[in-house]
């Protein structure tokens, strides 16, 4: 599958062009079911048709001119209805503008097909949707499998090659989760890097956005374009690059997902990188912070949606999102207040545990599960749900930006996922030691 560089590549050359590509997106798109819940064909038609003529011209206005991109139907749209996958707000007001994210991507000139699919609210790591459907894993050939949640419908878009970047936000695990379960690349971006303005959030202090991607060298470019840079990035040598692989989080996991992390930190050993496996203390205190005293975002998340719980609005959420948004209606105040100390406290603590190392943990302990039995077990739902978050979890807590990078596939062809982390804000760095731990990966 080609990714967005060698997309607009082939623009430059004249090998191809945006309307074609457009064309191409929009009928498969349209073939596959539950990916997307609204297609802006119009507005995408508009967008290539001009940046056709710029490429004819020698002037397009970014290194992404012309490349076709999806949006989680949480990013406002000018004209288009922002559900956030929940059936109560299919006849919401249009966005009267576009969210200044989804604003800087079409003055770079990229083309915004639609809005995809996602866990009602995205308020799951599973990906399963009730009202609008829910996308099959396109890796899967013995049955129907989860996409992974909550930004399912971006990852399978990418995954599918309907387009080559599509974004996401990721509050628990939403954008990485999905990638590994998809066998694409995700970024989770530091909470402040991007703007959130225009995005129906879940958890104000944990919401983060980022691309799924078919190449790392696609997110760095996408993340050039967001904040105004023009830079072309090599990767660089993994030579001294020290890592922390943490021991503990290998305990529990399928085999399949950890034989292929271990044998993509054997590739970096033998390109040079320094590896430490070991527990890290940070990273083990918060699994047991966020098991002992519950996950900050339900706190958040219920705060954000009471007035809907008590509206008769409430009669159309998913039952299990609505079970899980209540569950927090009753846990003391004093519990917020220690996890939001506990927060700050473990966030400094990262920084002298790592030393200036940056994080590898598997991205989800299994690979993508069957959905029927999903669909059919609310108690399995909320075990496996809970499973699928555990290991995203603690980086979100910690507000830290990751890469989850294919790491290989199971005997039944199911991607598995490796996500490298560093402490908040050092989104620059993750990227770049990413593209450098992509160059030598072979799946």
């Amino acid at each position: 599958m080609s990714d967005a560089t060698s997309m607009a590549e082939a623009f430059a050359s004249g090998r191809s062009d945006p309307v074609q590509v457009l064309e191409q997106a929009l009928l498969h798109a349209s073939m596959a079911p539950s990916v997307f819940i609204s297609l802006t064909a119009e507005r995408a038609r508009r967008e290539a048709q001009a940046s056709a003529a710029r490429w004819r011209a020698g002037q397009p206005l970014s290194q992404f001119d012309g490349v076709p991109l999806a949006w989680k139907d949480l990013f406002d749209m000018a004209g288009s209805i922002t559900t956030a996958g929940a059936a109560y707000r299919r006849h919401a007001p249009a966005a009267v503008q576009d969210a200044p994210c989804v604003e800087r991507l079409s003055r770079a000139g990229m083309v915004s097909l639609g809005k995809t699919n996602l866990s009602e609210l995205a308020y799951s790591g599973l990906g399963l949707n009730p009202h609008f459907g829910t996308p099959h894993n396109p890796s899967s050939r013995d049955q129907p499998r989860i996409p992974g949640g909550s930004s399912s419908g971006s990852a399978v878009a990418v995954a599918a090659g309907i387009v080559p970047i599509a974004m996401g936000t990721d509050t628990a695990g939403s954008i990485r989760i999905p990638a590994a379960l998809n066998g694409v690349v995700g970024y989770r971006s530091s909470c402040q890097h991007y703007s959130r303005e225009g995005v129906f959030p879940l958890a104000h202090s944990l919401d983060s956005l980022g691309p799924l991607t078919r190449s790392v060298r696609d997110a760095l470019a996408l993340d050039d374009v967001l904040n105004g840079r023009s830079q072309r990035h090599v990767a660089a040598s993994l030579k001294g690059l020290r890592l922390v692989l943490e021991q503990g989080a290998l305990e529990g996991i399928e085999p399949a997902v950890r034989d292929n992390l271990l044998r993509a930190v054997d590739q970096l050993k033998e390109a040079g990188a320094l590896i430490d496996v070991r527990p890290s203390a940070t990273f083990q205190a918060t699994l047991a912070l966020i098991k002992e005293h519950g996950w900050l975002g339900s706190f958040e998340a219920f705060a954000l949606h009471e007035t809907l719980l008590d509206s008769a609005d409430a009669e159309q959420l998913d039952p299990r999102v609505r079970r899980r948004l209540e569950a927090a209606r009753a846990l003391p105040a004093s519990q917020r207040l220690h996890l939001i100390e506990a927060r700050r406290r473990l966030q400094q603590q990262l920084l002298d545990d790592l030393d200036g190392a940056l994080l590898i943990t598997p991205t989800v302990a299994h690979v993508a599960p069957a959905l029927a039995a999903l669909e059919a077990d609310d108690a399995l739902f909320a075990t496996t749900n809970l499973a699928t978050l555990r290991l995203t979890m603690p980086g979100s807590l910690l507000d830290m930006p990751g890469v989850s990078l294919p790491s290989g596939r199971d005997v039944l062809g199911l991607p598995t996922g490796l996500l490298l982390s560093a402490p908040t804000g050092e989104d620059a760095r993750l990227l770049g030691a990413a593209l450098a731990v992509e160059s030598v990966l072979t799946l």
